[in-house]
């Protein structure tokens, strides 16, 4: 697959499900859209301002999952794992019409929406990508929680690490680079929790919708779902999964290194928000060369455009 041009799906796909916190049913339905569109939510249950743009700025909540709003406070919720299944395949270019607050959960990997778009389809259009590239080290800390990003010459890379005192998650650490690697087990990993802070996830208005059929719960070293783990890194590689997802609240693939300890949703967009802050942490390019390998860009192949 070319991975320099923008992409879309060949045709609509509708999928249907509940939300993870909300427990509301939900209705989804991923529209192809046209080069430079990009990607866009929309509430169908709205007859106004229910347009939505996945961007860091419109990123309200960061509390458990990813919500994004618009200036008239409407809002979509745990856009993450949609979010990092665009990002994974390299979908550009999308309309998402929703109608209600949350994404559905369905498993609780990003496994439905790749294998559904790849059924689907893809279009590759003549219309080269845009990439974001770090120029300096940035990072952001809070408390044990630490986050940085630093230039790379052609990928994005991932250095994510996990440390639970539950003996069964304990710490775990995977790298990989995004643009090269097989995503197969980011994809298929899904969200998890302890089995003691289930009462308090609902009693703060979370995880109302949460089941074994969409998440993975750990109670002390035992493992409820009898399906057992997907691959052994699971715990860790779902937190992967988060952080493409909220990279692409960038609006662009990221040419850079992450390495990350124990973060999650605020952790990376808090990072995200002190990238953008100075124009002399990043610059925006256009692959402009036709012909480039899997590891999609060579620094010979980069056009800047601001």
């Amino acid at each position: 697959m070319s991975f320099h041009k923008q992409k879309t799906l060949k045709k609509p796909i509708k999928l249907k499900g509940f939300g993870l916190h909300s427990g509301k049913s939900v209705t989804l339905t991923i529209k192809p859209a046209l080069p430079n569109e990009g990607i866009i939510f929309i509430r169908k249950d709205l007859n106004k301002n229910n347009v939505i743009y996945p961007h860091v700025n419109n990123v309200t909540s960061a509390m458990l999952c990813t919500t994004i709003s618009n200036e008239f406070n409407v809002k979509v919720s745990t856009i993450e794992h949609l979010m990092g299944a665009f990002y994974g395949i390299g979908i550009d270019n999308a309309v998402i019409e929703i109608d209600n607050e949350e994404v559905p959960i369905l498993d609780g990997s990003a496994k439905v929406f790749v294998d559904e778009i790849l059924k689907a389809g893809i279009v590759i259009s003549e219309i080269p990508i845009k990439v974001i590239r770090i120029n300096k080290l940035i990072d952001f800390k809070e408390g044990a929680k630490s986050i940085s990003i630093q230039p790379s010459k052609i990928n994005l890379e991932i250095d994510f690490e996990i440390k639970y005192k539950n003996q069964l998650i304990g710490s775990q650490r995977n790298t990989l680079k995004v643009y090269e690697d097989d995503l197969e087990d980011i994809f298929s990993s899904r969200t998890f929790c302890l089995y003691e802070d289930i009462e308090k996830l609902r009693s703060m208005g979370f995880a109302k919708g949460g089941s074994l059929e969409n998440a993975l719960v750990v109670k002390d070293s035992k493992l409820l779902n009898e399906d057992g783990l997907r691959n052994k890194k699971e715990f860790v590689n779902h937190k992967i999964l988060d952080c493409m997802g909220d990279l692409f609240l960038s609006g662009y693939k990221v040419i850079g290194k992450i390495k990350c300890s124990q973060g999650g949703h605020k952790l990376t967009n808090d990072l995200l928000r002190k990238v953008f802050k100075n124009k002399d942490n990043y610059s925006i390019f256009e692959i402009n060369e036709k012909n480039i390998p899997h590891s999609l860009v060579y620094r010979q192949n980069l056009k800047s455009i601001a």
